[in-house]
């Protein structure tokens, strides 16, 4: 097993999680493959799980009913299990993470790997206290997550690099993130999706680079967790994650540098980023997208 940096291994759960290499869009995506997604999630509308953070709840609900999925915001220990197995996508968002919400979230996890739902996780603030980045691990290990989708602060204290992290924002730019994300893919079984100034996308052997984007996304509290949010609807349709991930990172891209035309400020840029979320359509990604592999 390779280890992580300079921590113990990352043991991925038993069975692994597959990329779909052999079924669905292959890799590379490409921006018609995008386009031609989001018309899949709208067309077949899934169900997407969240259990996520309070500070971001609201934005996240209305991200996945814009890109055209439907989202429930369960989290009581007594419901998961059922919710999630009747899901098309589960999301773990550790954002706002304590002890009972770890429960739900592994209890959550394995009952979507019973059923063969897909699981993303968002690790919100890893390495920003060492009870956050040891649970974070802990669900690595216990739960199949078909694709963890963090900034390169957070993928990189994942993958054993301390220090990259401030509260629950990268502290700039991460040095051979490139390396950490396909380390830490190789580790846990998943697809990572590091999101920054170039977003990388690896399975530990393929890579994807989407240079979309704005920077207002970086002012927005929760931007990261909408991106996860439409990845994961993505995910609901499609069985190849790495493509899959992609594509929904890229379509999510594509509307921020839509949203933030003309806008003055943060808080409009909030606002019409779901606006554009709601309205974009495929000739928009085949036109925009900038993917690269």
């Amino acid at each position: 097993m390779r280890r992580t940096g300079r921590g113990r291994p990352l043991r991925p759960p038993a069975g692994g999680a597959e990329d779909g290499v052999t079924h669905g869009i292959p890799a590379p995506v490409t921006p018609a493959d995008a386009a031609a997604l989001l018309v899949r999630v709208r067309e077949r509308r899934p169900l997407v799980h969240h259990i996520t953070n309070v500070v971001t709840v609201n934005d996240v609900a209305n991200a996945t009913v814009a890109v055209g999925a439907a989202p429930v915001m369960a989290r009581a220990v007594e419901e998961v299990e059922e919710i999630a197995a009747a899901s098309s996508a589960l999301v773990l968002n550790i954002g706002t993470l304590t002890r009972q919400m770890m429960e739900a979230m592994l209890r959550a996890g394995r009952r979507a790997n019973a059923a063969g739902v897909p699981v993303i996780f968002d690790p919100v603030g890893a390495g920003a206290s060492s009870f956050r980045t040891t649970e974070a691990r802990r669900l690595l290990e216990t739960v199949r997550v078909a694709c963890c989708r963090g900034n390169a602060g957070e993928v990189a204290a994942l993958a054993g690099r301390s220090g990259a992290v401030r509260g629950v924002d990268a502290a700039g730019d991460v040095e051979g993130v490139n390396d950490l994300a396909r380390e830490l893919a190789t580790a846990t079984g998943a697809v990572v999706a590091a999101t920054g100034r170039v977003d990388v996308v690896s399975d530990g052997v393929r890579t994807i680079w989407i240079e979309n984007g704005h920077p207002l996304l970086s002012r927005v509290s929760g931007s990261g967790c909408m991106a996860t949010a439409v990845i994961a609807a993505f995910c609901a349709v499609e069985p190849a994650v790495l493509p899959a991930a992609a594509a929904g990172l890229v379509c999510y891209e594509v509307a921020a540098e839509l949203a933030a035309d003309d806008a003055p400020g943060p808080g409009t840029f909030r606002i019409r980023l779901l606006d554009a979320l709601a309205s974009l359509d495929s000739a928009a990604v085949v036109r925009a997208a900038r993917i690269r592999s």
